[in-house]
């Protein structure tokens, strides 16, 4: 359970780290902590042999990339749709580095393996999923232009909606006052992008 707990807070932290950089670190290393420790749980403690010091160490290293490597994928697919060139760039950087700290952190597998066909099928998957994850993401921008799901930004400016500013100016040199947006069930104006705000 540990290691999804880790997991979980690391994906938030990749994913929301240019919002909030300060908290989003703080979480992050608290993510980073509880997935290491899972991993001591798991591959130490639990273990019928423990594995000598390099291992050891190896282990620990690899546990914390693919923590990482999972926290890019997961938190890229969870909010593509809020971040789709962020996401972009995070799900199939996280399939790479995912793959190569498994394969580092199994004892019986050779580091070799990353170079090898199995490498080779996960690159050619990465590198497809970042080119067809990029041209999802410039099509939602194209649909969107700036609409979507906030996490916090700013107040709406009420130009933005219509409220309050005037079309314009006709061929005859007179401003007609546009119509205010109308109120939502809970009195305030909705934007066109589908979300209430």
């Amino acid at each position: 359970m540990l290691y999804f707990v880790g997991a979980g807070l690391i994906s938030g932290a990749v994913v929301h780290h240019p919002l909030d950089p300060a908290r989003y670190t703080v979480v992050g290393v608290i993510g980073v902590f509880v997935f290491l420790l899972a991993t001591l749980v798991n591959e130490f403690l639990l273990a019928s042999d423990r594995p000598a010091l390099p291992r050891a160490l190896m282990v620990i290293g690899a546990s914390l990339l693919l923590s990482f490597g999972i926290g890019m994928l997961s938190g890229g697919l969870q909010h593509f749709d809020d971040f789709p060139a962020r996401g972009a760039v995070l799900v199939p950087l996280g399939i790479a580095v995912s793959f190569v700290a498994f394969v580092l952190k199994d004892a019986d597998a050779s580091w070799r393996r990353i170079f090898g066909p199995m490498g080779l099928a996960v690159l050619l998957i990465a590198a497809g999923a970042y080119f067809g994850l990029n041209v999802i993401a410039d099509g939602m921008a194209a649909e969107t232009s700036g609409g979507g799901h906030s996490h916090g930004g700013g107040a709406e400016d009420p130009a933005d909606r219509g409220i309050g500013s005037e079309s314009p100016a006709s061929p005859g040199g007179a401003t007609a006052p546009k119509e205010p947006a109308a109120p939502s069930r809970g009195g305030a104006a909705e934007a066109d992008d589908g979300h209430a705000h």
